[in-house]
């Protein structure tokens, strides 16, 4: 007989990406251990973000656009849970959804990827670096102003591709996303916090399920990692008083080191002539706090000037 504590059936919404579906089947695979009489489903989803590769994230919506196509699928029913990339989900969780489940985190760090050349150091001058993302962009500028930046858009394997064809001299892209696909040997070097600051999230994964689901809050529990939950939380945190999306040069990253979490933020302009950063520590528990303490600490130091400058839509009051 079946077990009324367990479903008997779960539906996954994932994105088609091969990252994305990788991200499901991991998770599939993760509540198949934990649920063997539970049949479990991947129903892929084509996004409006996967559809609009011709222009960058932040002129068309930011990374919501990978996000609501799946909220949509668990609101009528045609799924139950969603598997997000944490650096994809956008700061408020939508009324009526709740984030049920953070899972531990892979490789956060960014990854430099060449086929010439060994750095971010070695490049020449007037090289063509791709990121599809502002925030490395703003460090790239700052660190390296003699280096061209250039949008890249596109999966993974689009993005390598671009490289392979010459089109880029190097490109960034997520360690964890390279690492999951079997793509290690793709990575030149990896980039230090230091040199490339992380996305707000990068290497976790969230799972999200209907505020009223709470059977299924309570079956993905096992998979909830405390640890990266705290510092992801702390991330976004500070993201969120600074009104964070893809469309603000903005970098957070937490880790907890001997017990003690230490959080790093950091916001620019898109040009990288201005970084305003700063780093608090305190206890894994008061993550929350600690994300709105250095918020407001990068306010203090300009931060607010940089939002301001920025389109009304980049989310600043």
């Amino acid at each position: 007989m079946p077990n009324p504590l367990f479903p008997q059936k779960i539906v996954i919404a994932s994105r088609e990406s091969l990252l994305a579906m990788w991200q499901a089947t991991f998770i599939q695979k993760c509540l198949g251990e934990l649920y063997p009489q539970t049949e479990i489903s991947i129903l892929g989803m084509t996004t409006r973000g996967d559809q609009i590769l011709d222009q960058s994230l932040s002129k068309i919506g930011g990374k919501g656009l990978f996000i609501k196509e799946l909220e949509q699928a668990l609101e009528d029913g045609r799924a139950d849970i969603a598997v997000h990339s944490m650096k994809d989900m956008p700061m408020d969780v939508p009324e009526g959804f709740k984030l049920a489940a953070i899972t531990e985190r892979e490789d956060p760090r960014d990854a430099f990827v060449s086929n010439q050349h060994n750095s971010l150091d070695a490049l020449p001058e007037g090289s063509v670096v791709g990121t599809s993302s502002l925030r490395r962009e703003s460090q790239l500028r700052a660190q390296f102003p003699h280096l061209q930046v250039q949008p890249l858009r596109g999966n993974v394997q689009t993005r390598l591709r671009k490289l392979d064809e010459g089109q880029f001299t190097a490109i960034i892209l997520a360690a964890a996303g390279l690492k999951r696909l079997e793509l290690s040997a793709r990575i030149t070097a990896l980039l230090s916090p230091e040199q490339s600051l992380p996305a707000v999230g990068q290497g976790a994964l969230g799972i999200e399920c209907r505020a009223d689901r709470t059977d299924l809050v309570k079956l993905l529990q096992p998979l909830h990692h405390q640890e990266t939950a705290y510092c992801v939380e702390a991330e976004r945190a500070m993201s969120r008083v600074l009104g964070g999306s893809c469309q603000v040069p903005l970098g957070a990253f937490a880790e907890i080191i001997n017990g003690t979490l230490q959080l790093r933020g950091f916001v620019a302009q898109p040009d990288g002539r201005r970084i305003v950063s700063d780093a608090l520590h305190g206890k894994p528990d008061t993550g929350i706090t600690m994300g709105h303490q250095l918020a407001h600490r990068l306010i203090t130091q300009g931060a607010d000037e940089i939002l301001a400058s920025l389109a009304p839509a980049d989310g600043w009051k």
